[in-house]
């Protein structure tokens, strides 16, 4: 295994320090890079059409994490991250003023389930009631 670079996890080792210690270093890193750019992530910039101003509205959602094996330096680790973001539609600024136009499928793909489990409870709640 080579001192400065561990074969088996991939890992670089930073200050001196385990695997462990380079593994924080870089979730850390992630975290803050990504707690910089949330409201850019979740506002678009705005795109002017015609005298319109659109800007984009959107849930944006990232996670991150890091580990290792336990024992020693040599023990295999890794770390991941992932992110998703769902558009909920913009807000459109004109002449009539500023308003927020939604994005029709994604209201509607949490609406539909919402509303089937909100059903299924309501139908508990009155059997368990008639009871």
């Amino acid at each position: 295994m080579n001192a400065e670079r561990g074969v088996r996890t991939g890992l670089v080792r930073l200050g001196g320090g385990g695997y462990g210690e380079s593994m924080t270093n870089i979730s850390l890193k992630l975290a803050e890079t990504m707690s910089t750019s949330g409201i850019k992530s979740v506002y678009g910039e705005p795109i002017v059409v015609d005298g319109t101003t659109i800007v984009p509205v959107a849930a944006v959602q990232f996670g991150f994490g890091a580990g290792e094996g336990p024992g020693d330096d040599s023990a295999p680790g890794g770390a991941g991250g992932g992110g998703a973001a769902v558009p909920f539609g913009a807000y459109v600024s004109d002449e009539t003023g500023v308003r927020f136009r939604p994005n029709i499928v994604t209201l509607l793909a949490v609406a539909i389930p919402f509303v089937w489990v909100a059903g299924h409870a309501w139908a508990r709640v009155i059997k368990a009631l008639k009871r």
